[in-house]
């Protein structure tokens, strides 16, 4: 098997607020073919060679990839490059994908999840692009021209901003030269508006909304807190990733299992919660640690206060030896389950070399296991405030 994953540096935050949404149209749009390949060519020459294809947009980034045996490496490679490289992006097929895309953001609009998660962060990101949502809105999509499209793609999509990540039964020599041989030429260099973001304003207190929803069968209490990114002026690479990664621990001590603090004491014991989790998510200018919790309308004050109160011991109290082996255990076994194939790791080193480093990629489980209880007290302190996060609850209306 191998696979190819190409990532751009051209995800939601390079748009500017009038062009919301630009990068997740333009990954569909690049599909649409270009001078010398149809619409649905693409898709036919890679099915036909059994292999398979997709793409994803998030703030950062955009990846487009190929998963095939790698008898087909030299024969499928081209087409991905011509796609990426001389996207035609026709007025006809603009207007008609539109209204897909439209469609997909009225579909998000019927999942309470997506509402609240969306509605957490404008609340914390007030300023940033993060808090924008990846798929634009009605307003943002039907200002926008193919030209406006043309001109993105050609200002984005330049060789500083690609990394292309071949994984699988493919002799080193053989894939560089492919790679080098078909991704040129670049389209004529092109330049579109920039944005340019104030300072976003610190989380000093708590910043609180509240969302009625008809949908909503349930409520739904989510926390935000704003972690680490990877461009931070303060802190080097090396010292952001380990506390992002010491943030993974602290989620995983949290809400993994039915013996984490938040899941055994919230819904084993007192039954107040249907389901909690949490998580960290590790983006190039800031993270952001959640924690959500679905359940009964009345019981959300409480568990608020529960789970403030239980951020508060994590900074007064270390965690024991055994709790910690176990959450580094779990991280470890799902780092080596989430890279057993070509695609996972074409994956992983792709979402690196966009964020940070790709040569950190394989760095994840020596950091995991340095991870020591003083850490853990430190990481909590500075990031995970009982005073200082953003909150949304969901009622049912």
């Amino acid at each position: 098997m191998a696979a190819v994953d190409v990532w751009v540096r051209a995800g939601a935050v390079t748009e500017p607020d009038e062009w919301m949404g630009m990068a997740h149209f333009l990954e569909h749009m690049i599909f649409k073919g270009t001078d010398r390949l149809p619409p649905g060519a693409f898709d036919w020459a890679i099915e036909n060679y059994g292999g398979m294809t997709n793409a994803a947009t998030s703030y950062d980034y955009a990846h487009f990839f190929i998963t095939t045996a790698s008898q087909h490496f030299e024969a499928t490679l081209p087409y991905l490059a011509e796609l990426l490289l001389n996207a035609k992006i026709p007025d006809e097929e603009f207007e008609r994908e539109r209204e897909v895309v439209l469609e997909e953001i009225l579909q998000s609009y019927d999942n309470p999840d997506w509402i609240g998660f969306q509605a957490l962060s404008e609340l914390v990101y007030q300023r940033h692009p993060y808090g924008r949502p990846i798929l634009g809105t009605e307003d943002s999509l039907m200002g926008r021209s193919p030209a406006e499209m043309r001109q993105f793609h050609r200002t984005h999509y330049q060789p500083e901003t690609m990394t292309v990540v071949v994984v699988g039964d493919i002799p080193y020599n053989q894939a560089v030269d492919l790679v080098s041989r078909t991704f040129t030429p670049f389209a004529t260099r092109s330049s579109c508006p920039v944005y340019m973001a104030d300072a976003e304003p610190p989380i000093t207190t708590v910043r609180r909304q509240e969302l009625h929803l008809p949908r909503a069968e349930q409520a739904r209490l989510m926390l935000a807190w704003i972690g680490p990114g990877v461009d931070s002026p303060l802190h080097n690479l090396d010292a952001q990733l380990q506390d992002a990664y010491g943030l993974d621990v602290l989620s995983v001590l949290l809400t993994e299992g039915r013996t984490s603090r938040l899941v055994r004491e919230l819904r084993e014991e007192r039954n107040l919660v249907q389901g909690i989790s949490s998580g960290f998510s590790l983006q190039r200018e800031s993270g952001l640690f959640t924690i959500t919790a679905w359940l009964e309308p009345e019981n959300l004050e409480r568990v608020e206060a529960i789970i403030c109160d239980r951020l508060s011991e994590l900074s007064a109290l270390p965690v024991s030896p055994a709790e910690l082996a176990r959450c580094q255990r779990l991280l470890c076994n799902d780092h080596a389950f989430s890279t057993e194939t070509p695609s996972q790791l074409a994956g992983l080193y792709g979402y690196y070399s966009v964020i940070a480093d790709p040569t950190v990629a394989a760095t994840y489980p020596q950091r995991i296991r340095a991870i020591q209880p003083e850490d853990l007290q430190r990481l909590a302190s500075y990031y995970l405030s009982p005073y200082h996060y953003a909150a949304t609850i969901i009622r049912p209306a």
